[in-house]
């Protein structure tokens, strides 16, 4: 048992002594690759989706060096498959690429030499068992180990694309090491001889040489198309009961969703972030973990990030929209963008946003990312929508105090903006810059628009959300009439009676554009919720 060669099964005992949702079923997948050509595998999922957990099931399920069968016998894989197909039959290497990052700066120095380091600990633990000959090459060594051993290895390579990701501007790095990886699993005096399986997984899908993938004959998982891995790539609803019952901590299923749920796949709806809802029942406290992760990526670095539209797009999502991406140029790194779409796909391979294969819609996931988004708006000295929120933030408080025409002096000024549509001619296209212009709302308040209610539809209902000691507000639009007429229709049309299980004041906003003079104006009331509904 080594290091990096057959590393035996400690680590998933220890997995497995802690509140273990099952996923051994991931094992079959695997087994019905060996002797096939399908046999090289990546799968790609945000920080937190249980990669290394994957990893390491599988290591002590192949690993021929250790017995494994008391571990998996009462888990979901031994009634797959009652004989437990390959069970500890192979040679395994594994090898977590952030660890030999890690080893490398935590000591100063610089990566340029990881490619290396990489192959010569796996020979280190191979010299153990075959002669080394120093002038043999990485391949002829481990094959050679293969011959001797008369066993094949499985690859299992976690966080294969630390190197892409932290050796971004590094092309004499990342080209050393997509060439270590061509090597192994692309050579055809190797691959099909020494290579059982390769298992790589990471947070971005194999980076790709001009419109083709640099290492191409690895067959793809992505959480954008997780295919027959969707079930593992996170926790699904059975998965999330299974956690409330066997921990008493008060937190519910309910909560568990809204918090941490928003991720959706073919067959496979809900997904939930499993690291985060780990960390919820651990700590019996409902919060965003997400920041607590050794994340290098943030999320300002990247819509900060100069492209036509972004700013727009974000402010959108925020404001609860979702938007159409094309996520078909990404080019599966950090550092290639050539345009706000390529921006926007490398946040759904983050996890910052859940994309929809079937309307190539995104949006944000949960509460927990979104609580990520919030804070950003908050924080004025990082976000290039800090305009925007500061005007939000007035329009805001004007509303609050009743003052109708400082509503409508902000809401002038962002129809000016690079957030109004182009064609501001109707009361859509003013529903559209009222979205933005309550943008600093969205972590207190819950948008419905075109809510059903008494005699009509709302347009734009905000629901303070629990614990808010906020009014309510409903929000009527109107397009050449008057800011008057908009505030009577909310009466006439009896629309708070949405609001019956609320117990609060509530805010009349009426809000007109007049297209004569090109300006808005804005009429407010603050009536208590038992007078409205009386009337």
């Amino acid at each position: 048992m080594g290091i990096y060669l057959n590393p035996g099964n400690e680590e998933f005992k220890r997995i497995i002594k802690s509140n273990y949702i099952d996923k051994t079923g991931l094992i079959s997948i695997i087994n019905s690759k060996i002797g096939t050509k399908k046999n090289l595998v990546c799968v790609s999922r945000p920080r937190r989706f249980g990669k290394s957990y994957a990893a390491q099931m599988l290591c002590a399920y192949y690993d021929c060096t250790c017995e494994s069968k008391e571990l998996f016998a009462k888990y979901g894989i031994a009634e797959l498959d009652d004989r437990l197909s390959y069970l500890n039959e192979f040679n395994v290497i594994y090898l977590d690429i952030t660890s030999f990052i890690s080893d490398r700066t935590s000591k100063g120095d610089s990566i340029n030499s990881v490619v290396n380091d990489i192959q010569d600990a796996v020979i280190k633990d191979v010299s153990d068992i075959v002669e080394v000959n120093p002038q043999d090459s990485f391949t002829n060594i481990l094959l050679k180990y293969v011959e001797q051993s008369g066993k094949k290895i499985i690859f299992i390579i976690d966080e294969w694309d630390a190197i892409i990701r932290e050796a971004k501007d590094n092309n004499e790095v990342q080209t050393a090491y997509l060439n270590l990886l061509r090597s192994l699993f692309k050579n055809g005096n190797f691959t099909s001889r020494a290579v059982a399986v390769a298992y790589m997984t990471g947070i971005l899908p194999i980076k790709k040489d001009g419109t083709e993938s640099a290492v191409s004959d690895f067959d793809e998982f992505t959480i954008i198309n997780p295919g027959k891995f969707a079930e593992y790539t996170g926790f699904n609803a059975d998965d999330i009961r299974t956690v409330c019952q066997q921990n008493e901590t008060g937190i519910t299923v309910d909560e568990l969703k809204e918090w941490y749920d928003g991720y959706s796949f073919d067959g496979v709806n809900p997904i939930y972030n499993p690291y985060s809802v780990m960390q919820a029942i651990e700590m019996g406290r409902l919060e965003s973990y997400w920041r607590k992760t050794t994340a290098a990526e943030t999320l300002f670095t990247y819509i900060n990030m100069d492209f036509k539209g972004l700013q727009e797009d974000i402010a959108r999502l925020i404001s609860g929209e979702q938007l159409h991406v094309d996520i078909n140029n990404f080019n599966n790194d950090v550092e290639t963008f050539n345009s706000k779409d390529d921006v926007l796909t490398l946040l759904i391979h983050l996890g910052y946003l859940a994309y929809d294969n079937d309307t190539q819609m995104v949006r944000i996931p949960n509460k927990e990312v979104r609580t990520e988004f919030d804070s950003l708006l908050k924080n004025e000295s990082k976000s290039k929508l800090a305009d925007l929120v500061k005007r939000s933030d007035n329009l805001f408080q004007a509303t609050l105090n009743l003052q109708g025409d400082m509503v409508a002096k902000v809401i002038d000024n962002i129809r000016c903006s690079e957030y109004a549509p182009t064609f501001y001619n109707n009361e859509q296209a003013l529903r559209y810059v009222i979205k933005f212009a309550y943008i600093c709302c969205v972590d207190s308040y819950q948008k419905v628009e075109e809510l059903p209610s008494g005699k009509g539809i709302a347009d734009v209902v905000y629901l303070p959300k629990k614990g808010s000691n906020l009014p309510a507000m409903v929000v009527e639009l109107k397009w050449n009439k008057t800011e008057e007429a908009a505030i009577q229709q909310i009466k006439d049309k009896k629309y708070p009676t949405i609001l019956q299980d609320y117990v609060g004041d509530i805010l009349l906003v009426g809000v007109n554009y007049d297209e004569s003079v090109k300006e808005h104006a804005c009429v407010i009331e603050r009536i208590a919720r038992q007078c409205i509904l009386g009337t």
